[in-house]
């Protein structure tokens, strides 16, 4: 995993708890769901990375 993409990908999961918890503190639903919608990405990312990461290593 290249070092920009885990950080990109740990910066927006840490983007959507924090809003996600500003939705629980505000009781906003729409809010609480945009910071979860934000950490299911950055999970999907970090999947992805890490199956480059293993293709790369059967490659070479």
């Amino acid at each position: 995993m290249s070092l920009e993409d885990k950080i990109k990908a740990t910066a927006k999961n840490i983007e959507g708890k924090v809003q996600e918890a500003v939705g629980e503190i505000t009781g906003d639903p729409e809010q609480k769901m945009e910071g979860k919608r934000k950490q299911a990405e950055a999970e999907i990312q970090h999947g992805i990375e890490n199956l480059k990461d293993k293709a790369k290593k059967l490659i070479d």
